[in-house]
């Protein structure tokens, strides 16, 4: 196991919460993972950008962070890295520049897409598919949790790597 032990502990006593969820996805799940709780807490996002900089590929241009929660650990993992980030919108604004990307041009560009968790990767899908129209070349996505079933890749139909900081079975390990 490469992640921090620690972390995993640290991010499930923080951010699993039981009851009944409806996913992004349509599933309907009994414990869900509260991101929010764990991103909006500076140590613990702090941990799992440090985590991310050993994931990210060598020659990533640009760190695209997913709106809503890929932004706060983008921005950190950039200032940990020097490497811009880029602001991924969930569909272009309809005002001004109307982009669905903020920040640097993508054309040409190697994007690392940065994620907070990943379950079917439906979000992460659908940013791969409009970041490359745009010119971006887009092969790994870094997530902080992993969700989906173990040895599967939610994303191998759009050709992306999916390198996560901690995987659901990690998560449920460091419960005990």
């Amino acid at each position: 196991m490469t992640a921090d032990e620690t972390l995993a502990a640290d991010i499930d006593a923080c951010c699993r919460l039981t009851g009944e969820f409806t996913l992004r996805s349509g599933q309907v799940a009994s414990e869900y993972f509260d991101k929010y709780l764990f991103e909006s807490d500076p140590a613990l996002l702090a941990r799992v950008a440090r985590q991310m900089v050993d994931l990210l590929p060598a020659d990533t241009d640009l760190l695209g962070g997913l709106e809503l929660g890929g932004i706060p650990i983008a921005t950190m993992v950039s200032s940990l890295t020097g490497t811009p980030a880029l602001f991924v919108r969930k569909k272009a604004k309809e005002y001004g520049t109307c982009k669905l990307a903020e920040g640097p041009d993508v054309a040409g560009r190697r994007v690392t897409i940065i994620e907070d968790v990943i379950t079917t990767g439906g979000a992460v899908r659908d940013a791969t598919r409009a970041l490359r129209e745009a010119g971006a070349i887009v092969e790994v996505v870094v997530c902080a949790i992993d969700r989906s079933p173990a040895g599967e890749n939610p994303l191998a139909d759009v050709g992306l790597e999916v390198r996560p900081v901690l995987t659901k079975e990690q998560l449920d390990a460091a419960r005990g």
